[in-house]
């Protein structure tokens, strides 16, 4: 296969929103496509008729979309190959590969009641199997793969190396069902084959489903693609990901204001290692990335190392881009868009914003000063800062900020000079003008904020309070 442009899948089920398991599978399979020059393409696994909807195929897009998951061509849908999965099924049957199995449902379960009333195995065995086609009645009948009767099925796992299973424990299963529609289990084959799918990396609760999958190859004389199968993530506390934990949908990370890209790099870290590199970029992952590298035990979710990656990408991202991201943020998270002014104001200070800042949240909570407009109303923290004693050495500042040319260095010294007037450091200052810049106790720099206002708006900032 060396010489084989590979080809990987994403294929979720559009039954509900896209899971932060499926949205990690998604990734490794883009990233070992894209990192080797090959082809990453989506299935939309849509047979259960009842449970599909529009809705969650269009929530897996835009998943997709946010997380930059680039997939080649158009989504395929796994239905609308019913016709394609039939005529496999019929093919299998001329080569003598499957047969027609005439039981009925109550044929099937009496035979595992006996069997378990023996203590026998209830592997389904149908004595249509090698009955004589001239034996066959005029009724509705399944169409079942032939399985091996002995020895053993060996999948060779990219992830979790060679898993053994014996023949004996493969039951002959069904490929067509007697209403002429395809089962799962024939038709992710049939798909994968005819996308040229050569690598199948996905999620190790499908680990059992490769052995009966291997029959339909073997029947169709097709090759069998590599296949490697990714542990689960769970909890912090080691128990499968559940709502109890937190957010499980991946929408739900876009709204708490994660960037996509500290998302990518913390879901390609969850469960696969370069070295001990923790940080880095797409380029990168796209590099390093390969099957070897992905562990063969469960990923723990981990919020606290999320943040920190998450804000490690915030720091580096070019500022034009973090505000493109930001309007993405409040429109996932439902909060008003920004106006030009905050537009504005927000590219302004995004040097001394985006620096520490965790997620996009945090971010414009740290822009607080120049997303408000006068009159500034301290929260009740900060005002506790504005007493008569502090309102009053603000007002003997006030007229000195008026006068002078607004540059950090002199900004600097006109603050520490009217300080050192009061007998105090510079640090006993700040508190107070925190409050009437900002509101808030906690903002940049009092510097960096009066430079990203400019000198009118933080002059009447000032005045707006001692007056």
């Amino acid at each position: 296969m060396s010489d084989t442009q590979i080809v990987t899948r994403f294929a979720p089920s559009p039954t509900g929103y896209l899971h932060i398991g499926g949205a990690r599978t998604a990734l490794f399979n883009w990233l070992f496509a894209r990192g080797n020059g090959g082809k990453f393409l989506l299935r939309i696994e849509d047979t259960d008729r009842e449970r599909s909807t529009e809705a969650a195929t269009a929530a897996i897009l835009k998943g997709l979309d946010w997380l930059g998951l680039d997939f080649d061509g158009e989504p395929v849908s796994q239905f609308a190959g019913a016709a394609r999965h039939r005529e496999v099924a019929e093919e299998m049957l001329e080569r003598g590969a499957a047969y027609k199995c005439f039981a009925t449902q109550d044929e099937i379960q009496a035979f595992r009641d006996a069997a378990k009333a023996e203590g026998k195995s209830t592997l389904y065995r149908s004595p249509w199997r090698d009955a004589d086609p001239s034996t066959h009645p005029d009724a509705p009948y399944v169409i079942r793969v032939k399985a091996p009767l002995e020895g053993k099925t060996v999948i060779e796992d990219a992830v979790q190396g060679n898993v053994t299973i014996r023949n004996d424990q493969l039951d002959d299963m069904i490929c067509l069902r007697s209403d002429g529609t395809p089962t799962y289990m024939l038709a992710v084959v049939v798909d994968d084959h005819d996308m040229g799918v050569t690598h199948v990396i996905r999620g190790d609760d499908h680990l059992t489903n490769a052995a009966r999958q291997t029959l339909v190859y073997s029947a169709m004389g097709w090759d069998i693609p590599v296949f490697a199968h990714i542990p689960l993530i769970h909890g912090p506390d080691g128990k499968k990901l559940s709502k109890r934990h937190g957010a499980v949908g991946l929408e739900e990370y876009q709204a708490m204001g994660y960037p996509a890209s500290g998302m990518r790099n913390y879901l390609t870290r969850l469960g696969w290692s370069h070295g001990d590199d923790e940080f880095f970029s797409d380029a990168q992952a796209k590099e390093w990335f390969n099957l070897a590298g992905i562990g063969k035990s469960p990923a723990r979710l981990d919020f606290k190392k999320l943040a920190n990656i998450c804000g490690q990408h915030i720091s580096v991202t070019h500022d034009a881009a973090l505000l493109t991201q930001i309007e993405g943020f409040l429109d996932a998270s439902d909060q008003p868009t920004l106006t030009d002014a905050q537009k504005a104001g927000l590219a302004a200070a995004m040097y001394c914003v985006k620096d520490r800042a965790k997620t996009f949240g945090e971010l414009i909570e740290k822009a607080h000063f120049v997303m408000v407009s006068r009159p500034i109303v301290p929260d009740e923290k900060s005002a506790k800062s504005l007493d008569p004693v502090y309102r009053g050495i603000l007002k003997t500042l006030t007229p000195q900020l008026q006068n002078a040319s607004w540059t950090r260095d002199e900004l600097e010294a006109i603050v520490a000079k009217v300080a050192a007037e009061h007998d105090m450091g510079l640090g006993k200052l700040a508190g107070p003008l925190r409050a009437a810049l900002a509101g808030r106790s906690v903002s940049p720099s009092v510097f960096d904020m009066m430079l990203v206002l400019g000198q009118d708006e933080t002059v009447a900032r000032l005045q707006d309070q001692v007056a």
